[in-house]
């Protein structure tokens, strides 16, 4: 098979056209009546000047056209969005420059599954580090709290009148951090989740941050959800749970919506306030949302809500990891 334009490298067709452009200028000379004189007349370098134009021009027009997808790569690469993943440049050019799009877009897949796999395994030992040090709490300072407060109820019993009133304020003290100790290893470890699913889970850190805050939560759970993974279950609920401490953080919101629905081929996990609204920079907070959210091929969004306040949506496609059309329906028909 003949090798054709095409095929040339892009060094080669910058030669090949720059030839063509001035075979064809020295063609259209040596037939054109024009002539030159030793003395160039001032009509003669009308002449002169236009054709040059016209060879520059058609030498430009050329280059152009065969490097514009160069540039369009190039424009892709400066804005590429690492946290957006699936960005491809569409397929265009010949030769060199058609290799060098589908090298890129190659290049792009590898990195995005490179990161997906880097991501799961650093955030399943984090999930890993974080039972550890819940299990210590519970096991080792919390037994250990617990203990000292059965040994200051005994201390209380037997202590003077007027040491009873000090050793009361110390025995509240304990059993303050005792609570907070509970309380740090239930979100280190939502025992709730793997225990009673995940809509009590939700429900558990709304009620806990009200009671902590003083802010109510509006709570609306689809009874109709598909079946979801442990994986995508732990990352709804780590997201929740993530919004809701930057609303409790940063946010100086009176009310918080949080809503779970099943529509449109699609699980959304919705949460607003009524606070402060938008996100000036994007925090550890948000930016660890976000690689959850990419672990599991679901699409995140965090901006100012229409009335004011920070919206969070979290959609998770039905097509995405772990989420499962529903045994009794049609898999070739949405699921809902």
């Amino acid at each position: 098979m003949r090798p054709t334009a095409a095929d040339l490298s892009l060094y080669w067709r910058v030669v090949l056209i720059n030839g063509v452009v001035l075979v064809a200028g020295t063609v259209a000379l040596a037939l054109s009546p024009a002539t030159v004189s030793t003395r160039v007349l001032r009509s003669e370098a009308v002449v002169l000047a236009v054709g040059l134009a016209v060879i520059l021009l058609t030498n430009a027009l050329l280059l152009r056209r065969s490097l514009a997808p160069l540039d369009r790569l190039a424009s892709k690469m400066a804005t590429v969005d690492s946290p957006a993943p699936g960005q491809r440049l569409a397929q265009e050019g010949s030769g060199v420059v058609a290799e060098l799009i589908a090298s890129f877009n190659a290049m792009l897949g590898r990195l995005e599954a490179e990161r997906s796999s880097s991501n799961a395994k650093a955030l399943a030992a984090q999930e890993s580090e974080r039972q550890r040090i819940a299990q210590e709490l519970h096991d080792e300072i919390g037994q250990s709290l617990t203990v000292v407060l059965l040994g200051l109820k005994r201390a209380v019993d037997r202590a003077p009148e007027d040491l009873r009133d000090e050793l009361h304020a110390v025995q509240e003290t304990v059993r303050s951090s005792l609570d907070e100790v509970r309380q740090v290893a239930r979100r280190l470890r939502p025992g709730v989740l793997e225990d009673l699913g995940l809509l009590s889970a939700l429900s558990a850190v709304a009620a806990e941050f009200s009671q902590l805050n003083s802010v109510p939560v509006g709570r609306r759970f689809d009874p109709d959800l598909p079946p979801l993974s442990d994986e995508v279950e732990l990352v709804l609920y780590r997201i929740a749970q993530e919004s809701l401490t930057n609303v409790a953080r940063h946010a100086d919101a009176t009310r918080v919506e949080l809503s779970l629905t099943a529509e449109d081929g699609a699980v959304t996990l919705h949460i607003t306030d009524n606070g402060r609204g938008g996100v000036s920079r994007e925090g550890a907070g948000i930016r660890g949302m976000r690689e959850r959210a990419l672990l599991i091929g679901a699409r995140l969004t965090v901006a100012a809500a229409p009335g004011g306040g920070t919206e969070v949506r979290l959609v998770v496609p039905m097509t995405a990891s772990g989420v499962e059309p529903d045994a009794h329906e049609d898999t070739d028909s949405p699921s809902r």
